[in-house]
């Protein structure tokens, strides 16, 4: 059975492979760069330090580079099955505890994004490709492109596994009412910053939530396989990102760099590097689904949206999907 995924998050990759284990084709397009999505971490270039060759800070080659964490902060695990994923990558180092975010968070290793990097590369994904139409044809499904000047081969079903605001026009045509679930289902925006320092602040604690408009902090360079500068990712609160959405990147870092300032009980010394990230679709409201399938048609969803906003509930919804096409295959 060959089957198209749009979407190489966790839900995709997690149906992805678990259609794999039962002999599936599966091949997964994605429109990023590479693996990451909510789950990314952003690499940023330094600005050259004063030593002979241009170091930085810690002694990197010119410049260096810093490491953020710009959306899922850390995960957990409730369900058996997922916890049993959990075994599989602590043992193959992709994940390690994180004791500041609570007893029972987990991140990777050396970034959220080793996650889906690993489960990635267990499957063939195409990363730069925007799906922007599905078509059931008679010779089977097939999606398209605007890089690709024609449809793509033919597949046996297809995955929509994207957040719920970007499912919903792929499935509308197909299957109105799986667009629906998809509209009723909206997203709180998140913006971002991310913040790097040429010495630590005079902040306690590596964790901050909940203050003025300051959802949740996180001192990024104390997790588990970090390396390099002080760095620091700041979520502004859900009602204070969506009144300001539209507000210019450099604007609001500057908001939420005074919002971080607060907490330190000296001066905050300048960032040597600044950065923001408009997360428009950034914490999914659920529906408590599971996962979308239309055996008739051959069409689903997956997605945190359709269980609840978690890491586990993405890979629960993948893996729900792909159980249930291959019981009406």
């Amino acid at each position: 059975m060959k089957v198209a995924i749009v979407g190489a998050g966790i839900a995709g990759l997690s149906c992805a492979l678990r259609l794999q284990q039962d002999g599936c084709d599966v091949t997964v397009f994605d429109k990023g760069r590479g693996a990451g999505g909510r789950m990314s971490t952003r690499r940023i270039a330094m600005p050259n330090g004063e030593g002979p060759n241009g170091e930085g800070p810690n002694g990197e080659g010119p410049g260096g580079e810093v490491a953020f964490d710009h959306g899922a902060q850390y995960l957990t695990m409730r369900d058996p099955a997922f916890a049993e994923a959990m075994q599989g990558w602590e043992a193959a180092g992709v994940v390690a505890r994180w004791p500041a975010a609570g007893e029972h968070a987990w991140v990777g290793t050396d970034g959220m994004s080793a996650i889906v990097k690993h489960l990635a590369a267990q499957t063939r994904v195409h990363w730069n490709y925007r799906v922007t139409d599905i078509r059931n044809t008679a010779e089977g499904w097939r999606v398209e492109a605007p890089v690709t000047q024609s449809l793509t081969e033919a597949y046996d079903a297809v995955v929509v596994a994207t957040p719920a605001e970007q499912a919903a026009p792929l499935l509308a045509p197909h299957d109105p009412a799986m667009a629906s679930e998809a509209l009723a289902c909206g997203s709180t925006p998140c913006w971002t910053a991310m913040l790097a320092f040429d010495r630590p602040l005079a902040i306690a604690h590596d964790v901050i939530r909940d203050a003025g408009i300051i959802d949740w902090a996180a001192r990024n360079s104390a997790k588990p396989g970090r390396t390099g500068p002080e760095a620091w990712v700041v979520h502004a609160t859900p009602a204070w990102s969506t009144a300001h959405l539209e507000e210019p990147a450099d604007t609001v870092v500057d908001r939420l760099l005074a919002a971080l300032a607060m907490q330190c009980g000296a001066d905050t010394p300048a960032p040597i590097v600044r950065a923001g990230h408009r997360w428009r679709y950034a914490r999914a409201t659920a529906t408590d689904l599971g996962c979308l399938w239309n055996g008739s048609n051959r069409i689903g969803a997956a997605g945190d949206w359709l269980i609840a906003p978690r890491i586990e509930s993405a890979w629960l919804s993948g893996r729900q999907l792909a159980e249930r096409i291959m019981a009406t295959a």
